[in-house]
């Protein structure tokens, strides 16, 4: 059985303090995104970043209210920061909350400064920032809010990559936008979450998963190895070459896509001539372990 190390309060306290700093910075991040592209060329991004704005805009255009984004952004995170707390991990929903807090601040602060007038300029490098920002939230254990923590909700316990069903209820959103305020912003919106959660699956690859095929002659080494490096076990299973017709072991193990980084040069250094197929894992069921949140 693999121990632990223990960490102590120090270098708790160091941790906690550097996810702070980069939560805030995210969250700047994310406001100067809004103000800069978002609100400059009318798009509309998902989750509750988006139906705060479109909320907004429906209280100017048919109320004559400026409503400050704050206060609806906050409302809108309420349910997600209750199932956060109650299903992802206290500490977690905490940062995160500081990041809901802090980017709606940020935005009713920062002045609307218009970067370019070119909406699909405005959708393809807004995206990007949005991802950035909404990455460096994950890298520290916290989210941008709203749809991040169902996303993140529904990859622990379910096992799948919940990405792509968001993206699904974000363009409903968008469709909605769509039909009260004009197609043309809200299909430009499309490309700018398109563009986000594309370059988010490039950036974060916690919740995605791997399949490995390993051939190897050192099975014991190799599957010991990955239990020490992820928490994973694996499965032995017997082979025969078709060429020599030697007996062969295959180790099949699922692992984090970010594990596997660390996994296949470790494989390399116990057995140089193991043959390694990694495959893409779409979906699991069953007892997969996720490091918890704190």
């Amino acid at each position: 059985m693999v121990k632990k190390k223990k960490t102590s309060f120090k270098e708790m306290l160091k941790w906690d303090a550097i996810r702070l700093v980069v939560v805030l910075l995210a969250a700047f991040l994310m406001a100067m995104n809004i103000n800069s592209f978002v609100n400059a060329v009318g798009l509309y991004p998902g989750g509750a970043t988006g139906l705060a704005i479109i909320i907004q805009r429906l209280c100017t255009k048919y109320l004559g209210i400026a409503v400050p984004y704050t206060p609806i952004n906050v409302i809108l995170n309420a349910f997600p920061v209750y199932i956060g707390f109650k299903y992802i991990g206290k500490k977690f929903t905490i940062f995160s909350l500081i990041m809901v807090l802090a980017n709606s601040f940020f935005v009713d602060l920062l002045p609307n400064y218009h970067l370019t007038h070119d909406p699909l300029l405005a959708a393809v490098f807004g995206g990007i920032l949005n991802a950035i920002a909404i990455t460096m939230c994950l890298k520290v254990d916290a989210t941008s809010g709203g749809t991040d923590f169902i996303s993140i909700y529904l990859s622990q316990k379910k096992g799948i990559d919940a990405f792509p069903y968001i993206l699904g209820g974000n363009i409903i959103i968008l469709c909605i936008a769509g039909f009260i305020f004009g197609w043309d912003k809200a299909l430009y919106s499309m490309i700018f979450q398109y563009v986000s959660t594309q370059m988010l699956h490039t950036l974060y690859t916690t919740y995605q998963q791997r399949t490995l095929f390993i051939i190897t002659d050192m099975p014991d080494r190799v599957c010991s190895m990955i239990y020490a490096t992820c928490g994973h076990g694996a499965t032995l299973i017997d082979g025969e070459g078709s060429f020599g017709h030697h007996n062969k072991k295959i180790v099949y193990s699922i692992v984090s896509a970010s594990d596997t980084r660390k996994i296949i040069p470790k494989i390399r250094e116990i057995d140089k001539n193991a043959f390694i197929n990694s495959i893409r894992t779409e979906e699991i069921t069953g007892n997969f372990y996720m490091r918890p949140r704190d």
